[in-house]
């Protein structure tokens, strides 16, 4: 039904659906709106009423816990196997395929590939139960880096390290892989932040930055951990995005915002809850992760430039091959779809 140019959701939508509508929102509401609204609370708490000690007690803890998302984070399993997250892969839907299986005695360092606008698979797969990730590589404990600033908000920060999300620095990498002989996989989005300003639906070309991305390779040489090239197909077609060509006065003012905050300012358009038009929650359209077969990494303490830039080309020449294989059945109206790896 439209009503002056608004597309509104149908009234006898099932139930089903408006469940897993919710739950997309939860998500996107929390990263949006959670921080912001806690650190408000706090300020009113403290300033306006008899109860300021509350805020002065989370600032406590807060300065007590700062280092947490460095040394392994906060998970929660029981938050990881909520219902709502089963709601949430349902959405899109959101799917995990696998072409090996993951041996436990070995750790593994996952490179997640396109970012997206807010990589909706990495998080579904690898910091949620939804895909059912611990069934699909039983023995395997994942482990999604981000961002440090995903961890400077109030109360945010806590919701999403019960995911066992960590900071995506050397530092908690380092915790991570070296805390254990097998059975550990960092999960890394290689492209960033700045990857989502080239994310628009329906190309004929998909944009990774990936050649300057070399960091990952020395840290999984440094730990003996084996490479996995993974691929979402259907990441960048949950949103539309206001057109930002590379040189454009937007995208040069873009870029500079990303690298001064972290985050990148992108201009999303999506849906609402209640209309299809306009709106922050992403458009149902299948995401599907393969999961590729992993590359094995002799541990090397001191990496050489030529073994990691060696290392660098196979894990991109495996990566483009995982994205052949599989990009007729994932993507059929568009075959001549490429990477186009910057």
């Amino acid at each position: 039904m439209k009503i002056l140019g608004i597309e509104y959701a149908p009234l006898l939508v099932p139930l089903e659906r408006r469940r897993q509508t919710w739950a997309v929102f939860v998500w996107i509401g929390s990263f949006f709106f959670m921080g912001p609204a806690a650190l408000l609370g706090f300020l009113y708490l403290f300033f306006f009423t008899r109860f300021y000690f509350v805020p002065l007690l989370y600032l406590a803890w807060y300065v007590a816990d700062i280092k947490t998302p460095e040394c392994g984070g906060r998970r929660w399993n029981w938050v990881r196997r909520w219902t709502l997250w089963k709601d949430y892969a349902s959405y899109f839907p959101v799917t995990l395929v696998k072409e090996a299986d993951l041996d436990p005695k070995f750790n593994y360092f996952i490179g997640s590939h396109p970012h997206g606008i807010l990589c909706s698979g990495a998080f579904c797969n690898f910091a949620t139960e939804g895909t059912n990730v611990s069934k699909v590589f039983p023995g395997i404990r994942f482990t999604l880096t981000t961002l440090n600033c995903q961890f400077v908000m109030p109360l945010y920060r806590e919701f999403f390290m019960t995911s066992g999300a960590v900071s995506a620095s050397r530092k908690s990498i380092d915790y991570v892989l070296g805390s254990s002989c097998g059975g550990n996989a960092v999960v890394l989005v290689v492209g960033g932040a700045p990857e989502s300003l080239d994310t628009h639906p329906n190309l004929d070309d998909i944009t990774l930055i990936l050649k300057p991305r070399k960091g990952f390779i020395r840290l999984a040489l440094k730990h003996g951990a084996h490479l996995v090239p993974s691929f979402s197909f259907g990441e960048n077609e949950v949103y539309d995005q206001v057109d930002n060509p590379r040189g454009s006065r937007l995208r040069n003012f873009q870029d500079y915002l990303q690298k001064l905050i972290g985050l990148a300012p992108v201009l999303i358009k999506g849906r609402g809850i209640f209309q299809y038009t306009f709106g922050i929650i992403p458009n149902r359209r299948p995401i599907t992760t393969v999961v590729g077969k992993p590359i094995p990494v002799e541990r090397t303490g001191n990496p050489s430039d030529e073994q990691v830039n060696e290392l660098h080309s196979k894990y991109i020449d495996e990566l483009v091959a995982l994205f052949e294989r599989h990009k007729h059945k994932y993507y059929p109206p568009r075959e001549h779809i490429k990477l186009k790896i910057l």
